[in-house]
């Protein structure tokens, strides 16, 4: 049996737990250690799922009976805590940024490498259904080759988490490393890395909160523009616009997606979906499709004994490595 502890409850530990819940008779595993500061969330966790409540996630590691964490902590403790699994033989599944900077990111990498487990990033996007969907049209030229595709992530401010971290940019990286990496994660394992970048950024209410970088490839162009400067009434939401020879492809996690032939009237394509589960109102989140995709995939690498090939470590320090030449070309 896979056995579980998962280091922190804030909005993504707590995405992931009602994933896990979701996925409950799909895979044999059960969550069996939990620790996070708010006490109350642990509680309610813990008679949900009958997990061990711990102080810390250092007790966790000494005295859990776990073969496997998930790591929710914020990104500025990503390679304290994975560097500790990883030395105890752990199998460690880790939020995006996989670590506050590349070197770290690629020397857990390596040391996830010499042991003998299963790691993976929580890169959702690569999970995600309608981006899948672009990666196969891409892949399959079903549309003809691509000539630009555009990609946002809007967001109000993120109050939401733990001692307001994430507007702390000596501690979150600001939107830059927690928000736009998403898009420049799923840029870099469809497209690769692009010949030249050009980012630009507004500072005007906090460092990094708002940036666009256009990048160029060698037959199309990719615009990538994040923000979470907007007002705590704005509705977040992501996008994509790609346009191909035969067909414009548009998504939107507020109107859907929907594709207009150069022939032809629009339509709505089919996709296929394993989780239609919807989420507690939490951060930006309102449906557990991505995070119960990558967790079960997960799940099912270590259940059949293949590690995992998406969003792996190694992935995961190259996104890091390329948000900071990103942060560098700002100036």
């Amino acid at each position: 049996m896979i056995k579980i502890g998962l280091l922190g409850l804030g909005a993504m530990g707590t995405t992931h737990a009602n994933a896990y819940e979701a996925l409950k008779g799909k895979i044999d595993f059960k969550i069996t250690a939990i620790t996070d500061e708010d006490k109350a969330k642990t509680a309610k966790f813990a008679a949900l799922t009958g997990a061990v409540i711990y102080d810390s996630a250092d007790e966790l590691f000494e005295k859990a009976n776990v073969n496997t964490v998930d790591i929710c902590l914020p990104t500025f403790l990503h390679f304290e805590y994975a560097y500790k699994a990883v030395q105890k033989g752990l199998n460690v599944f880790i939020e995006k940024p996989l670590c506050s900077t590349s070197a770290d990111a690629y020397k857990l990498a390596e040391a996830a490498e010499k042991q003998n487990i299963f790691t993976q990033v929580g890169h959702c996007i690569r999970f995600w259904d309608e981006y899948e969907y672009l990666r196969k049209v891409y892949k399959s030229r079903e549309f003809g080759s691509l000539l630009h595709a555009k990609f946002r992530r809007l967001s109000p401010r993120p109050e939401w988490a733990w001692n307001n971290w994430y507007m702390q940019t000596n501690l979150s990286g600001g939107a830059l490393f927690e928000l736009h990496i998403h898009d420049a994660d799923y840029m870099l394992s469809l497209f690769g890395e692009p010949k030249k970048i050009h980012a630009f950024a507004n500072d005007a209410k906090e460092k990094l909160s708002s940036v666009i970088i256009n990048c160029e490839y060698d037959t199309f162009t990719v615009m990538l523009e994040g923000s979470w400067n907007y007002s705590l009434s704005f509705p977040f939401e992501m996008s994509f616009i790609a346009l191909f020879e035969k067909a414009t492809i548009t998504y939107s996690s507020i109107h859907g997606i929907k594709v207009y032939p150069e022939k032809g009237d629009n339509y709505v394509p089919v996709i296929e979906k394993f989780c239609t589960v919807t989420s507690d109102k939490v951060a930006n989140i309102s449906s557990l499709g991505a995070y119960y995709n990558q967790l079960h995939y997960f799940l099912q690498c270590i259940s059949t004994g293949k590690k995992p090939e998406k969003a792996t470590f190694l992935d995961g320090a190259k996104t890091v490595e390329f948000i900071e030449k990103e942060k560098a070309s700002l100036g």
